[in-house]
């Protein structure tokens, strides 16, 4: 018998959103999704990363830090205590990975290093799979 790290907690799943999910899947413009679904990370990734493609980083900063904040809310709402695993592996988890990540560049961008090092730090705590789907390993 095998025996994980007793002393890490169990990796955090965010809850299934199917509404939000499929309409982010039929290709629904994020902002829309984002007005419908505020509370859904996966939306505000989207779009961070529409903002980080098109240059426009302050825009980036702020969709990633919502997305991230409210990714936050859930992942203390599922039982998180500020540490332990966010498996990249779950999908609900995605968007708030994602939304950290986007917040990462979005702080190099605009020269916020410590941010970018927290940002990057976290990410690759929660999941060095995250780390490494997202660019930041």
């Amino acid at each position: 018998m095998t025996h994980g790290n007793l002393l890490e907690p169990d990796p955090t799943r965010l809850p299934e959103r199917p509404d939000a999910q499929s309409a982010l899947d039929a290709a629904t413009d994020p902002a829309e999704v984002a007005a419908k679904y505020p509370d859904f990370s996966e939306a505000w990734a989207a779009l961070a990363e529409r903002a980080l493609a098109d240059g426009d980083d302050i825009a980036a900063y702020a969709y990633a830090r919502t997305g991230y904040h409210r990714g936050l809310d859930q992942l203390r709402r599922a039982g998180w205590k500020g540490f332990g695993p966010v498996p990249w592996s779950h999908r609900p988890n995605q968007g708030f990975l994602r939304s950290l990540a986007a917040l990462a560049r979005a702080a190099q961008r605009i020269g916020e290093t410590d941010e970018y090092e927290r940002c990057t730090k976290f990410i690759t705590e929660s999941d060095p799979e995250a780390a490494k789907a997202t660019g930041l390993a």
